[in-house]
């Protein structure tokens, strides 16, 4: 399979908002209940852009079928080395190693641009398909937070997982980009 990776546009963000909004209705990777409206959708692609920090889409015979950003992990400037990713994969287009894609693209971004540390939560810890693809990309289980979502009738975890990007905490640390 040809896949591309390339930074999202604003075109993109219509397919964007389909993929998540599926995964927000019939999904617990997201603890969203209702999708978010695209205005939404082109803000969080807004942050990403004004801090220089990637917004990938995933590409296969010139069609978006999933997508990956980072955004700042916290607001205060001790946090600034540290961000938190999201990755979403059409449902009919997972197990072909398009999410290991993104990972590597955005992973590699991330580094680039100076960010030491990279933060990811997992909605449901049953979501077994992507606490594996985290690990099969480096991150690391750090903890779980148990019982904190309600969604479908039911009480869900998050896992919260960590990769050191770069250098990690062995040296000071640069300017971010």
């Amino acid at each position: 399979m040809d896949i591309v990776t390339r930074a999202a546009v604003e075109a993109d963000l219509k397919v964007v908002h389909a993929i998540y909004a599926q995964e927000v209705l019939h999904g617990t990777a997201s603890f969203e209940l209702d999708p978010p409206t695209p205005a939404l959708i082109n803000e969080r692609w807004q942050v990403a852009k004004d801090a220089r920090l990637p917004y990938l889409v995933a590409e296969v015979h010139g069609k978006v079928i999933g997508f990956a950003y980072a955004l700042p992990y916290r607001s205060r400037p001790a946090y600034r080395y540290t961000v938190e990713h999201s990755i979403y994969v059409e449902a009919d287009s997972r197990r072909q190693g398009i999410g290991a894609r993104l990972f590597g693209d955005l992973i590699d971004a991330c580094t680039a641009w100076g960010a030491r540390q990279m933060i990811g939560i997992i909605g449901d810890s049953a979501n077994v398909a992507s606490i594996r693809a985290h690990e099969h990309a480096g991150f690391r289980q750090v903890g779980t937070l148990e019982n904190v979502g309600w969604k479908f009738g039911r009480w869900l975890d998050t896992v919260i997982v960590q990769r050191t990007l770069g250098s990690g905490n062995v040296e000071p640390p640069g300017e971010c980009q």
